[in-house]
């Protein structure tokens, strides 16, 4: 099994599965030169971009804390426990090659990633890092001002800080401009959350965007009537987003009127989504190949992260860096950024428009949509399907000449990735999952798709 592990991990980095690092183009569509805000001293050392409202000179890649090493990714089990020992030699690492954004929210693995990360960070000087939390109030039960203060209060004493560098109203637009006034606006937390940061409580203050793109317009249109100041917003960004978002899902924003709004009102931005779940880590085989064939060395994610991190004005790119492997892939693509050129920008779009025409579920394994009630695997079915797509591996004809093999390929991954009481056949459609997926997935019809196609291939 270790031999078997070891060459795995293998495969995954020549793929380019696991991440690396990225970039994107300007408002203008260009994508060279990267920012004027860039701090590079050439000698390897991590890129760095400086927070025009505070001076903070923040690394240009970013911790992602949703998802941290478990126990039992460690033995082998089911404990999902947070595995501390290895979340805080990762932290060791990624402080020691320059990261110094940490990014987590009180919904992240399940209630215990901003304890985690805080443990981790506690053993470091407080002004060494920079960490930022949010304020992820999306159950109406928590929607009462003492609630949401009560959160906020509980992220502070969990972190082991007295302040928050970076304070997110969190996903805004999931739920439209009711989720909006119920979560910050009727309830006074706005204001309340304005007041903890002219004390101090709080330095920088802004949101993340998931949805209806009302609500980000509204809040932008605040600010230009001097109602409320963003110091720094969360996008989703990506080359297949850039002008695709809205082929994906009607529902989505592309990232390049995001971008551009944030840009026009000199806003840092923080990227987030980078590989849009993994998807832009494992793109179909012609796709990959062209990639090799332009930079041998690279990772196919490198790309990604590259042109994430080209744009002027963002000041960090969030990658989930759940193994070491992942942190050190990623920290080699920053360190420095080598920003995507106007051609390799072109070429991009041009993957992007490939990758559209793919099958895929555009699902990123945010886990929003877990637990679900009858015990489906929503993020493991749907790696496993995109993952067979991408490698070819999905297979209609039973004249097609690799039919029986992909059959094979694709029945016994699945079992292998998913327990069957897991599966997609376990799905009833209650659609509890639909409403809390920020890409807006039908989920259930998703599912259902899935599970007809490994029956048919079962009755083989």
């Amino acid at each position: 099994m270790e031999k078997f592990d070891a060459t795995r991990r293998r495969f995954l980095r020549n793929l380019g599965i696991i991440s690396a690092a990225g970039a994107v183009a300007s408002c203008t569509g260009s994508a060279a030169g990267g920012s004027s805000d860039d701090s590079r001293t050439g000698d390897g050392s991590m890129t760095m971009r400086v927070n025009h409202n505070t001076g903070d000179t923040v690394s240009l890649l970013g911790y992602g804390c949703m998802r941290f090493p478990t126990i039992g990714m460690r033995d082998g089990t089911d404990d999902d426990t947070v595995d501390q020992e290895a979340v805080n030699r990762s932290v060791d690492y990624a402080m020691k090659h320059g990261i110094n954004y940490y990014d987590t929210s009180p919904a992240y693995c399940k209630g215990t990633s901003e304890q985690a990360i805080g443990e981790a960070l506690s053993r470091y000087p407080r002004d060494s890092y920079y960490i930022a939390t949010k304020l992820s109030n999306f159950d109406p039960s928590t929607w009462p001002h003492e609630k949401s203060v009560e959160m906020f209060e509980n992220s502070l004493r969990y972190l082991r800080t007295d302040y928050v560098d970076y304070l997110l109203l969190h996903a805004i637009g999931m739920g439209g401009m009711e989720a909006l006034h119920g979560r910050y606006l009727d309830n006074g937390i706005l204001a309340y959350l304005q007041d903890q940061k002219a004390r101090g409580t709080i330095r920088n203050l802004g949101f993340s965007y998931h949805g209806d793109i009302e609500v980000f317009d509204y809040l932008l249109e605040l600010m230009d009537k001097g109602e409320a100041h963003w110091d720094f917003v969360q996008i989703q960004m990506n080359y297949l987003d850039w002008k695709n978002a809205r082929k994906r899902n009607p529902r989505e924003t592309d990232a390049e009127y995001l971008y551009g709004e944030l840009h026009r009102r000199n806003i840092p931005v923080v990227i987030m989504e980078p590989l849009l779940g993994g998807r832009l880590a494992s793109v179909p085989e012609p796709i990959a190949l062209k990639m090799k064939e332009r930079r041998p060395d690279d990772t196919i994610a490198s790309w990604a992260f590259r042109y994430a991190g080209t744009p002027e004005g963002i000041l960090t790119v969030l990658s989930g860096m759940t193994y070491m492997e992942h942190l050190q892939d990623n920290i080699a693509t920053f360190s420095p950024l080598d920003p995507v050129s106007e051609e390799e920008n072109a070429f991009l779009m041009r993957c992007a428009t490939e990758i559209l025409e793919n099958e895929t579920v555009p699902c990123t394994h945010c886990n929003y949509c877990m637990p679900c009630p009858y015990g489906v695997d929503i993020p493991g079915v749907f790696a496993h399907y995109n993952k067979c797509i991408n490698a070819g591996q999905v297979s209609r004809d039973a004249t097609d000449p690799d039919y029986e093999r992909n059959r094979r390929a694709f029945l016994f991954g699945y079992d292998r990735s998913v327990p069957r009481l897991r599966q997609a056949g376990m799905c009833v459609s209650c659609g509890t999952c639909v409403s809390h997926c920020p890409q807006n997935i039908r989920i259930p019809a998703q599912l259902h798709k899935i599970d007809r196609y490994a029956e048919e291939l079962r009755k083989g």
